[in-house]
């Protein structure tokens, strides 16, 4: 609450939304001045512009990626506006975030196709017919020579070396483009062109995020506010979510896949993915995680209601509803799926007479890459009919193969013919 508003004086719906929406939150910054921009855009009867920018260096996104569209969802549920930024521009220069080197830059065929599904995948979360879609380009394309002279002019060399991995990258001798320099004044003028009251980030934006309002000073507009989520931890409980690691959960993934996917996550991760991913609120968090913790919410059961609740939001209550039955069948009842999709043993999986596994695993599409094979082979994630393989030089005669049930980690199955 703010320091400089007593609680008193804060009506009880502004006190609930406020809670809402910092629900899952790590930096509000400056403190207070979010409940004083809600107080004021009720006694204004206006809605807040609440920006997010998003670059489209990828063409899916992942639950990840939603933590911050969800936050803005949040907001559009609130009444306020949402201010979605696709930086087709920025895109081109690539964000210096936690990098220990230069991105490399894309093209504009590829900055256009990945808006394109980007676009098409916020539109799972966000509501698409209220939001405010613009593309950087649009107002950074036309700057002129003067234009970026002021706009370099107010951050100092000391100010961006204070970043942490540029600062790093500088002490160790590593190269920093200027180009890398421009980003976060790039970002910083999105926030003057769209007139932003709030911007949206994770906390590997921070930086950028507060640099918005040094640079919406120095055009004499009302500096933003800024809000940053935590980055979400994937499957393995260890690392962020990322397609890189294999932890990931898209959302456009198969019913199926995401709720076994769901499934895999540490006990412990359940409230944050609860509080991040999904369109709870902030009593039904305190329940999952007072339950769980006084054991009257037993935490497979817990897991199950969580997987069925993320899956309905990207696929319908059926869906989830069958996915969840689907994966009861299988791992609860100890029995295989009733449809398991027939494949021929692939000719590029047969050398010599002989297939190897791992190779099978790939020509198949049950795994992404020989490594990935041998990692679940090794770990004892694979069955080939009903024996678990571990032996990652494992090769088998194309004939032996006919009819077997190829099965990898939980929720993989395939019949060879």
């Amino acid at each position: 609450m703010d320091s400089e508003t007593e609680p008193a004086a804060v009506p009880a719906e502004i006190r609930e939304e406020l809670e809402q929406l910092m629900l899952g939150s790590v930096d509000v910054l400056p403190e207070g001045m979010l409940l004083r921009q809600l107080m004021q855009a009720r006694a204004e009867n206006r809605p807040l512009r609440v920006k997010l920018g998003v670059d489209p260096t990828a063409p899916d996104i992942h639950l990840g990626h939603t933590v911050v569209l969800r936050k803005l969802r949040r907001f559009q549920d609130f009444g306020h506006t949402a201010v979605l930024i696709i930086g087709d521009y920025t895109g081109k220069v690539g964000d210096p975030s936690g990098r220990s080197k230069s991105r490399p830059q894309l093209s504009d065929e590829v900055l256009e196709h990945n808006a394109r599904t980007y676009v098409d995948q916020a539109a799972k979360v966000l509501d698409m017919d209220k939001v405010e879609l613009t593309r950087n380009g649009d107002w950074l394309g036309p700057l002129r020579m003067n234009d970026v002279l002021k706009l370099t002019s107010l951050v100092t060399v000391a100010r961006m070396l204070e970043r942490d991995d540029f600062s790093k990258r500088y002490t160790a001798n590593e190269p920093i483009s200027m180009l890398e320099f421009m980003y976060p004044l790039l970002q910083g003028y999105d926030s003057v062109a769209v007139r932003a009251d709030i911007e949206l980030g994770g906390t590997d934006q921070k930086f950028n995020l507060l640099m918005g309002r040094t640079i919406m000073e120095g055009y004499g507009l009302p500096p933003q506010s800024i809000m940053t989520s935590p980055l979400l931890v994937g499957t393995d409980g260890e690392q962020k979510m990322s397609k890189s690691y294999g932890n990931y959960i898209g959302v456009s993934d198969e019913p199926g896949d995401m709720f076994g996917k769901m499934m895999s996550i540490p006990d412990e991760l359940m409230v944050t993915y609860m509080s991040l991913v999904t369109d709870a609120s902030v009593r039904e968090v305190e329940t999952l995680q007072k339950g769980v913790a006084d054991g009257s919410y037993h935490p497979a059961q817990a897991k199950r209601d969580l997987a069925e609740r993320v899956v309905r939001l990207y696929h319908g209550a059926d869906a989830a509803q069958n996915a969840r039955a689907g994966f009861d069948r299988v791992f609860k009842e100890k029995d295989r799926p009733e449809d398991i999709p027939e494949m021929a043993v692939p000719a590029g999986a047969v050398r010599d007479g002989k297939v190897w596994l791992p190779r099978l695993l790939v020509e198949t599409g049950l795994v992404a890459s020989n490594g990935e094979a041998r990692r679940m082979i090794e770990q004892g994630g694979v069955r080939v009919g009903d024996a678990v393989v571990s032996d990652a030089s494992a090769e088998f005669a194309p004939a032996d193969l006919a009819g077997a049930v190829v099965q990898v980690g939980k929720r993989k199955f395939l019949r060879l013919s």
